[in-house]
């Protein structure tokens, strides 16, 4: 059990991503001087959203210069800090070779800042934001657990390189995590495991997939229904809760399931049509999976990723984490009209 000393400086990676920015908007607030480790820190444009964070709250930022893939790029950034966010992953849209673009540098860029981490003599805990992917692959697997629901104790075992690579590379990147961290006993790692991470965050023009989801659901694309897709979702806010309370209380352990509610697709499509009736042009029904399966390969979806996916249930345990850490989670209906309208009043929904 760590206890981190709060006058330290504390590194996040990442840190202009969407859970990141709620992560260093919360440090701030709570007075903790912030190391944000970023791939460009003269880009005024990608650290706009943290000075003004920076700025309301009168905290302390400092940017460095890293890059994941970079051996020792994080060691200024980690000078003097006890606690390590490591949220940083690799981010590409274009993926020709799975291995190649998604699962080398995830697991590297995580191999890179924890041997940094390792040579650090400050670090005493690292907490790591991982994925339910990296916990459930297909919502068809849910059938092969007790009960049918996900624990921390359960790790994806169907996404491979061919089917779900994005997943297969959050499982390879925590389980790299893990056996380095077991290697040595000098700092306790603590891996924060979020589903679909939703809600109005620093940046309103964010580049995760949420964004994407959420458009969509109101721009048109998916007026005529939407795929009978069951999911996690938690709002963004309460990620950066979580990642807090796992670096900063001394009994944070192990893995966390970070995830509000069991939903669906349509249920944030209902909860957005229930405000706004019809003044966007939302879905209102599923659409039939042979539907789904026969245009799949047209939508970027692979065949195979509809019939494990499309009807069946997402059903994963966050007992652990209300117990342990005390999450109270916000409800998922405010969270998807609150980021709806942070979309609308950045002009990122238009209508076609």
């Amino acid at each position: 059990m760590k206890k981190i000393d709060k006058t330290k400086p504390v590194l996040v990676t990442g840190a202009t991503g969407y859970v990141a920015g709620a992560l260093v908007k919360k440090l701030l607030e709570n007075g903790i001087t912030v190391h944000a480790a970023v791939r460009d820190p003269e880009n005024k444009e990608k650290i706009k959203y943290l000075e003004k964070v920076a700025n309301e709250t009168g905290g302390t930022i400092k940017y460095f210069k890293s890059d994941l893939l970079e051996e020792n790029s994080y060691a200024e950034a980690m000078k003097d800090c006890e606690l390590v966010f490591h949220t940083a992953s690799p981010f590409t849209l274009s993926i020709k070779d799975p291995q190649k673009d998604l699962v080398d540098p995830a697991v590297k860029g995580t191999r890179n800042v924890l041997e940094t981490v390792n040579k650090a003599d400050s670090v005493k805990r690292v907490v790591l934001t991982s994925s339910c992917a990296a916990i459930v692959g297909d919502n068809k697997d849910f059938q092969s657990y007790p009960g049918g629901v996900a624990t921390e104790e359960n790790w994806n075992e169907t996404s491979w390189l061919n089917h779900q690579p994005y997943s297969f590379s959050k499982v390879m990147a925590e389980k790299e995590a893990w056996k380095i961290n077991e290697a040595q006993d000098k700092w306790d790692l603590v891996v924060i495991n979020p589903s679909l991470v939703i809600g109005a965050g620093i940046n309103p023009n964010g580049t995760s997939e949420s964004f994407n989801i959420i458009k969509q659901l109101g721009d048109g694309t998916m007026k005529m229904g939407v795929p009978d897709f069951k999911i996690g979702a938690v709002d963004v806010m309460d990620v950066a809760e979580a990642h807090f309370r796992a670096g900063f209380m001394p009994e944070a352990k192990g893995r966390y399931i970070t995830s509000a509610e069991n939903t669906s697709i349509l249920n944030l499509a209902m909860a957005l049509k229930n405000k706004y009736g019809n003044k966007y042009p939302f879905p209102n029904k599923t659409l039939p999976k042979f539907l789904v399966w026969l245009v799949a390969p047209m939508s970027g979806l692979s065949r195979k990723f509809v019939s494990n996916n499309i009807g069946y249930p997402w059903n994963t345990d966050n007992s652990k984490i209300k117990k342990e850490l005390g999450i109270k989670f916000r409800k998922l209906d405010e969270s998807v009209v609150e980021f709806f309208d942070q979309l609308v009043a950045a002009g990122a929904i238009k209508t076609k």
